[in-house]
């Protein structure tokens, strides 16, 4: 059994019953109590059905006799009346403490922000104190007990409702237009956590997927650090690239995508200034690598049906260059 169990946390990065946070160790927690409270309402309907088999079943001895029968009983009608209300009296009570348990918790000086905003079908994130955006790919510091730093995410959504979920680290929050939800998570284990989508938002809903990595201190300040930097613009020794580049800023790219210090200053599409230092494409769908890199800008909708981004139509040598370009952006 306790193999099972390793087996399933190993196996599956969106495992409840592996909390790796102080919000989805509460709603653990709770999902135990419930399930506690479930189990035994089953095990006790169950033994009782089957008494009510085994004790009252056809006996061919005696096929004419009617069973007693017993018409009413006002114990049993107030007992299996007044004990479910006080069963989901208790849940409901309970479930609220949790909520405004989590929600009530003091946002510490130290506290990372960040600002999430989803679009379909993809996330955009802000670190407002930083300076800095990103996509799809979401970096927090882990929260140590000796040094707690959480992480509290203000969210909004670009178009339709989107929800956010990271299983392991906290529990669902809805993106919605013209609305600000925030919530926090404190991943105390450095790792990759993973989720996704927990709204059905449109055709690629299944492929808006999350990835959180969760980085030391001394990490996430040296990532932060990168992503400041101003966007490559030396292409010395590499013609291909600087072509590249030159066929980026001349086609439509420019009108939905941002490059910093370049002329592309696009919002409607993910901010690629650093997109070589990403481990993936179409919001954690796909690999991060140059061919598959190369057949998205070719055709998204080929490797994901629906998405927003449209066929460039451009020439294999084009195709190429933009390619060249892009795998320096780093």
């Amino acid at each position: 059994m306790f193999l099972f169990a390793d087996t399933v946390r190993a196996e599956s990065p969106t495992n409840i019953f592996a909390p790796a946070g102080t919000p989805a160790h509460s709603i653990f927690s709770l999902s135990m109590l419930v399930f506690s409270v479930t189990a035994t309402i089953f095990l006790i309907v169950g033994a009782l059905l089957l008494y009510a088999l085994l004790r009252f079943r056809h006996r061919s001895e005696n096929p004419s006799r009617e069973p007693a029968q017993i018409y009413g009983s006002n114990q049993i009608e107030l007992a299996w009346t007044v004990i479910p209300i006080l069963i989901v009296i208790m849940l409901f009570l309970t479930t609220t403490r949790v909520i405004l348990t989590t929600e009530s918790i003091p946002k510490p000086a130290n506290a990372l922000d960040v600002t999430v905003i989803g679009h379909q079908f993809w996330w955009e994130y802000r670190y407002p104190g930083f300076g800095v955006v990103t996509a799809n790919e979401l970096h927090v510091p882990i929260s140590g007990s000796a040094n707690p730093r959480p992480t509290y995410l203000k969210m909004s959504s670009a178009d339709v409702t989107h929800s956010f979920w990271i299983p392991r680290l906290a529990g669902k929050m809805d993106l919605i237009p013209n609305r600000i939800n925030t919530m926090w998570i404190d991943p105390q284990v450095p790792g990759l956590y993973l989720g996704q989508c927990a709204q059905y938002c449109g055709t690629q809903h299944a492929k808006m997927l999350l990835r959180v990595y969760a980085q030391s201190p001394a990490d996430f300040a040296a990532w932060i650090k990168q992503q400041q930097k101003p966007s490559n613009q030396d292409f010395t020794g590499d013609p291909l690239a600087a072509e590249g580049q030159t066929v980026f800023l001349h086609n439509a790219c420019i009108n939905c995508h941002t490059v910093a210090g370049s002329s592309a200053t696009g919002r409607f599409g993910p901010d690629l200034t650093h997109l070589a230092s990403r481990d993936t494409l179409a919001s954690g769908s796909i690999q991060n690598t140059p061919e598959n890199l190369k057949k998205w800008i070719d055709d998204p909708s080929s490797m994901k049906p629906g998405a927003m981004m449209p066929s460039m139509h451009l020439n294999n040598h084009d195709l190429d260059a933009i390619t060249a370009y892009l795998t320096t952006l780093h």
